[in-house]
């Protein structure tokens, strides 16, 4: 059985994870500034913008836990605008350095945490450079938010060269939903402009939490980042019309299939073996 901590294991993403990864047969470790009276998992109540408390979390608390094989680390605000910028800043770097130097430090080389879509360029103001976009091209953060997910990815390479054993693996997550988030999806057709920001993508919870398993399994060392969203977009209407009336001058370097995702998991498949299981489009019927 692997030993797992999950920071932010109680928000919408980190529920859906440690239920999979539960049912999956790992021990699951919630580490969160908050959470459920009733939860499904062990559960620390942590600060992670203090070291003190997250080291402890991670090697045992009076004696309690520890001995992680890996950590999940989700904790966030979870999207720009939620707070001040400054806010936003102070609250999720340090909280991320703290969760990497922590587990370095706890001797954890098994480490998964959640990136972003928006620094692929969100929210695509100027239009990206091409669609599909992919992670072949820098970032391009174009919010406080973002920018600490790219430092994110900047850290976790250095983290990874002072520990050649070291596995960090940064997951580009879309917008999170629910299932009951997919009643209001049918509003979204009446005007493309409402959901272009993130190329009308989005990320089921059970398929997000399925790609955090699998990074996890994954065999490999080093630092890796993946575009998580699902297979198709939020939209009625074909992704291919979508994108030449919306993004006219962008190129396009493939056909797009009647739904397909504009955000890639190319690599997510090919890597990871990741492969969506649940739509909007069969949750509705």
């Amino acid at each position: 059985m692997t030993r797992v901590a999950v920071t932010g294991g109680s928000g919408k993403l980190g529920r859906a994870v440690v239920l999979d990864l539960l049912e999956h047969g790992y021990e699951v470790v919630n580490l969160d500034s908050a959470g459920p009276r009733e939860q499904p998992s062990k559960f620390h109540r942590i600060d992670l913008t203090d070291y003190g408390q997250v080291i402890d979390a991670l090697t045992s608390i009076d004696g309690r836990d520890g001995d992680f094989d890996a950590v999940v680390h989700l904790a966030a605000i979870p999207a720009p605008g939620r707070t001040a910028n400054a806010a936003t800043f102070a609250n999720n770097a340090p909280a991320t350095y703290n969760v990497f130097a922590a587990a370095r430090a706890a001797g954890i080389t098994n480490v998964v945490w959640a990136s972003s879509e928006t620094v692929l360029g969100l929210p695509f103001d100027t239009p990206p450079p091409y669609i599909p976009v992919d992670e072949e091209y820098p970032a391009r953060p174009e919010s406080t938010y973002s920018l600490v997910k790219h430092l994110e990815e900047t850290m976790a390479a250095q983290f990874c060269r002072w520990n050649p054993a070291l596995k960090m693996i940064g997951l580009r997550f879309s917008n999170v939903m629910d299932p009951e988030d997919y009643a209001a999806f049918p509003s979204f057709d009446a005007d493309p402009q409402l959901r272009k920001w993130n190329l009308w993508g989005y990320i089921d919870a059970r398929d997000g939490a399925q790609a955090v398993r699998r990074a996890l399994e994954h065999d490999s060392t080093g630092v890796d980042v993946f575009i998580i969203a699902n297979a198709d977009t939020v939209m009625s209407r074909s992704s291919a019309s979508l994108a030449a009336e919306v993004y006219p001058g962008v190129n396009l370097t493939k056909d797009l299939g009647e739904h397909e995702t504009m955000l890639s998991i190319d690599k997510a498949r090919r890597v990871l073996g990741y492969e969506p299981e649940h739509s909007w489009r069969d949750e509705k019927s």
